[in-house]
C-alpha cells in the first residue's frame, strides 16, 4: 500500500526525529570517555543488575568513574543479549535521588558495595517520574 500524503507527513516528523536520535548516538561513541559495565546471568533469575559505588572503603564505580556514558551490559553466557546507556550523570541522579535501592557486597573478599538495581523498577513509572523532576529542576537552574 502506496502512503497517503497524511502518512508521509508524519514520516518525515519521524525521520527527523530519529536522524536526530542518530547524531546523538555517533556523538555518544566519539571523543567521548564510556564506562562499560557487564551482568553475567544471574540478571536472568533475580532481575536485578548491580551498580557498583565502593570498594575497599573508597568510591568506585558510579560513584568515582569520570565517564560521560555508562554502558551496562546484559550478558547470557558469552553473549550480549542487551546494553543499557546512560548518561552518567543521569545515572548518578538515580541512583543518588531514590531510596528505592538496597545495597549488597560482592566483587573480590565481598570489599566493593554495589546498589542492587531491580530493571523493572528501573524503568517504572515513579523513576521516570524522578527523572523528569531532575530534569525540571536542571532547568531552573
Amino acid at each position: 500500500m502506496k502512503p497517503t500524503k497524511e502518512n508521509r507527513k508524519k514520516f518525515d516528523l519521524d525521520l527527523t526525529y530519529g536522524e536526530i536520535r542518530e547524531e546523538k548516538i555517533a556523538a555518544m561513541l566519539t571523543d567521548k570517555k564510556v564506562e562499560v559495565k557487564s551482568e553475567r546471568d544471574i540478571w536472568q533469575n533475580t532481575g536485578n543488575i548491580c551498580i557498583e559505588y565502593e570498594s575497599w572503603g573508597k568510591p568506585s564505580g558510579i560513584r568515582a568513574t569520570e565517564s560521560d556514558y555508562w554502558f551496562h551490559n546484559l550478558c547470557i553466557g558469552d553473549d550480549e543479549y542487551c546494553t543499557l546507556v546512560f548518561k552518567t550523570a543521569t545515572l548518578k541522579k538515580i541512583v543518588d535521588k531514590l531510596d528505592t535501592f538496597k545495597t549488597v557486597s560482592g566483587g573480590d573478599n565481598n570489599a566493593s558495595r554495589m546498589f542492587l538495581v531491580n530493571l523493572q523498577k528501573l524503568f517504572s513509572t515513579d523513576v521516570i517520574k524522578a527523572f523528569k523532576d531532575i530534569k525540571d529542576d536542571e532547568e531552573e537552574k
